[in-house]
This record gives C-alpha cells, structure tokens and sequence, in this order.
C-alpha cells in the first residue's frame, strides 16, 4: 500500500466496547480502545471490601454521614472517554438522583483504582490525568499485591497532591471519607 494514501485509525467508538465478550472490560481513552479481563480474586476482594466499608456509612449512612453514592464499576462518559473506575462516589448534593442512562456523564467526587499488573500503568498514566481534567476533587489508588492505600487529592492547577501513602495495618481515615476510618487491612486476603 502506498503510504500516501494510508488512513489513520479510525477512533474507538461505544459500539467497540458493546461488541467485547464479557469477560472483558472496555474503555475509550484518547480515542482508543483499551481492554482488561475483570478482576482476579485479590483484586475483587480489596474494591468489594471498600465498597462496603465506605459504602455503609457515606452511601447508606449506617454509623457514618450517608449523602453519598457509593458505586461499584460504574461506566463514565466523559467528554469522548468513557472510563470505567473500580469504584466511584458522588455527593448527593451534587447528584441528587441516580440518571436513567446506564453511565454517567457527571464526574464523580472521588474515585478508586485497585492497581493490577494488567491496568497499573493506564490507571496511572492515562486515567489519572483524565480524572484530573474532569475536575475529580480525589482519587484513590490500591495496590493489593504492595498492600498500600494512596490518597490523592486534586490541586486548583489540575494537578493531582498525594497526600499520604499508607501501608500494613493501620487505620485509614483520610479524605473524603475521614469521618468513618476502617483498618486497612481489611481490603487483603488474609
């Protein structure tokens, strides 16, 4: 083929992520299709674990404030990126009801990445800097395999601050979910 006359790839599209098989999950990020498979066991374990820790007292408000939605896996349209976080969170203030659409189109308050060896470095190199663009006030980022918790809290320059790198056993109680603190631990499989 003569270079002259070769095309660009076409951008990825929804209908792209509609036709993958089940087993994977699909993202448009900068016009590309990215793909992993759903989560291995330790993975699932430690976004389930927060899932329900932050989940009861800021979703439901079970001994904590509630005015929160806390969802698992929820798919994001975000201008032309569509992003599938681990776990993600509005203030209800902010999002009063639940839309019809099966995403959403208004960037959460906090969002949550549990880091694999399949989806550290898009997570870190390319989702971040979406969120950041977004204005995501937090973000989050689990590390089952390093047992770590990093907190990141998002500057007015669009540039994220970590705020705190924790580790082992220790008592998470770190923004925006301060007012319910949970052992870290809690997130492993042992």
């Amino acid at each position: 083929m003569n270079p002259a006359t070769q095309t660009a790839p076409r951008p990825a599209c929804y209908e792209d992520i509609l036709s993958l098989p089940e087993h994977l999950v699909g993202e448009i990020l900068h016009g590309a299709l990215h793909t992993h498979p759903r989560p291995a066991p330790k993975h699932a374990l430690a976004y389930s674990a927060l899932g329900f820790l932050i989940g009861g007292p800021f979703h439901g408000g079970l001994g904590g404030p509630g005015g929160w939605w806390i969802l698992d896996e929820p798919e994001l349209h975000l201008g032309a990126d569509v992003l599938v976080p681990d776990l993600a969170g509005w203030r209800r203030e902010r999002m009063p009801a639940l839309p019809d659409t099966a995403w959403f189109e208004l960037a959460p308050d906090w969002v949550c990445e549990i880091l694999s060896p399949a989806t550290a470095g898009t997570d870190r190199a390319i989702k971040m800097p979406l969120y950041a663009r977004e204005g995501v006030p937090y973000l989050w980022l689990v590390d089952p395999k390093a047992r770590t918790l990093e907190v990141y809290r998002l500057q007015e320059d669009r540039h994220w601050l970590l705020l705190e790198t924790l580790q082992g056993d220790g008592v998470v109680s770190q923004p925006p979910f301060e007012a319910a603190p949970f052992a870290l631990n809690a997130l492993w499989a042992d």
